[in-house]
């Protein structure tokens, strides 16, 4: 009979995640994932045996599988308002309020691999697009739905990197309540 693992694997991909955030690929070693975890390297190596690489991928898709449910209200929610204000609240929450760092970011630094780049690039076009779609629902023109969407996108990014920096998340919290009035157009 095999061994029970020692963490289940949602507990491992969170703790993943936490680490990949908070070091980005490069600054990451499997050492720091060996810590987080309380695994022994060869019980990473033996989950992952392409090593880090693969782990960052199992991270992103951690990522993008909770972000799935962060966007759903605003691409399923007939009311598309709602919807947008129940994704801004999702946000708020995935972040833990500005809190944690967007790991799309800090994935994306120096020394990541053009797969993991690749990855991260398909998550962040997905969060722009169901941006664009709820604007463009909500009643903006297509093009300005897509200005919108990256307005959006950038000031909820750079409202991240201002608290990372100055660990002030008033700005996010901000930022993201503004987000139903980024998308909507003017009454």
């Amino acid at each position: 009979m095999p061994r029970p693992p020692s963490i289940d694997e949602d507990q491992l991909a969170d703790l993943i995640v936490s680490v990949f955030r908070e070091k980005g690929f490069d600054g990451t070693g499997i050492g720091d994932l060996s810590a987080a975890t309380g695994l022994q390297r060869a019980s990473l190596y033996h989950r992952f045996p392409e090593g880090k690489e693969q782990m960052a991928q199992a991270a992103l898709t951690t990522v993008e599988r909770r972000f799935g449910w962060v966007l759903a209200p605003m691409r399923d929610d007939p009311d598309v308002g709602a919807g947008i204000a129940e994704t801004a609240r999702r946000l708020g929450a995935f972040y833990e309020a500005g809190a944690l760092s967007c790991v799309l970011d800090t994935m994306t630094l120096a020394g990541a691999p053009a797969a993991l780049r690749d990855h991260a690039r398909s998550l962040a076009t997905a969060w722009l697009e169901a941006m664009t779609d709820a604007s463009r629902r909500a009643g903006r023109r297509p093009e300005a739905a897509v200005r919108a969407a990256r307005d959006a996108f950038v000031r909820i990014e750079g409202a991240l990197v201002l608290a990372r920096v100055t660990g002030d998340t008033g700005v996010f919290a901000e930022t993201v309540a503004l987000l139903p009035s980024l998308l909507t157009p003017e009454a």
